[in-house]
C-alpha cells in the first residue's frame, strides 16, 4: 500500500496543475531561458558521446542533463526544452530521417521527469520510478512504435532488443542521475534557480 501512496504521490498528485502552472511561469525568467540555453548546449556536446551498438540501439549521456532542466524548472519547461532540443540536435547532427513522433517523445518524457522531481525531494525511489517510467512507456513503449513505422520493421521484431535495452540502461541511468543531482544539489548548484 506505501508504494502504491508513493506511485500516486509522485505522478497523480493532488498539485499537479498548480506545478504546472508555476513551471510555464518560469519561461517569464531570463535566467531560466538562459540556464536552459546552457543546458542544451551541454546536451548536445554530450550528444556526441553517445555509443551507437547498432541501428536501433543507442546508449547516451545527455538525457542527465535534461533531467536537471526538467528538475530545476518543471514538467512544462522540460517539456518544452526536450521538444526543441530533439529539433535542433536534428539539424545539427542528423542520424536518420526527421519523425516527429520522436519529438512527442522527447517533450513526454520531459513531462514525466518534470513531475516528478520539480520542487521535490530528490530520493532515489522518486528517481527510479520515473526512470522507469520513461524507460517503459517513452523509450520502448512509442520508441519501439516509431521505428516500426519509420523502418517498416515489425513492432514485436523490434521489442525485444529495445526492451533489453532499457531493462540494462534504466538503473544506470538512475544511478548516474542521483550521483549527479546529489552532488549539484552539495555544492549549491541548485539553490539560484530554487529560491527565485
Amino acid at each position: 500500500m506505501r508504494r502504491l501512496s508513493f506511485l500516486k504521490e509522485v505522478f497523480l498528485m493532488k498539485k499537479t496543475f498548480a506545478a504546472y502552472r508555476l513551471s510555464m511561469k518560469e519561461f517569464r525568467s531570463v535566467r531560466v531561458i538562459t540556464a536552459t540555453a546552457m543546458l542544451m548546449a551541454a546536451s548536445i556536446v554530450l550528444g556526441y558521446f553517445t555509443l551507437d551498438i547498432g541501428p536501433y540501439l543507442k546508449i547516451g549521456f545527455s538525457t542527465l542533463v535534461n533531467q536537471i532542466a526538467a528538475l530545476l524548472f518543471g514538467p512544462v519547461v522540460g517539456a518544452v526544452y526536450n521538444g526543441l532540443l530533439d529539433v535542433i540536435k536534428y539539424f545539427i547532427k542528423p542520424t536518420g530521417p526527421f519523425f516527429p513522433g520522436f519529438t512527442v517523445s522527447a517533450m513526454i518524457s520531459g513531462l514525466i521527469y518534470g513531475t516528478a522531481f520539480y520542487r521535490k525531494k530528490i530520493s532515489f525511489r522518486r528517481i527510479l520510478a520515473a526512470e522507469f517510467a520513461v524507460c517503459l512507456l517513452v523509450n520502448v513503449i512509442l520508441g519501439t512504435y516509431w521505428l516500426s513505422l519509420l523502418y517498416g520493421k515489425g513492432f514485436l521484431v523490434l521489442l525485444p532488443m529495445r526492451a533489453l535495452k532499457n531493462l540494462v540502461q534504466c538503473p544506470v541511468n538512475a544511478v548516474l542521475f542521483r550521483f549527479l543531482a546529489g552532488r549539484m544539489e552539495a555544492i549549491g548548484l541548485f539553490r539560484p534557480f530554487r529560491d527565485s
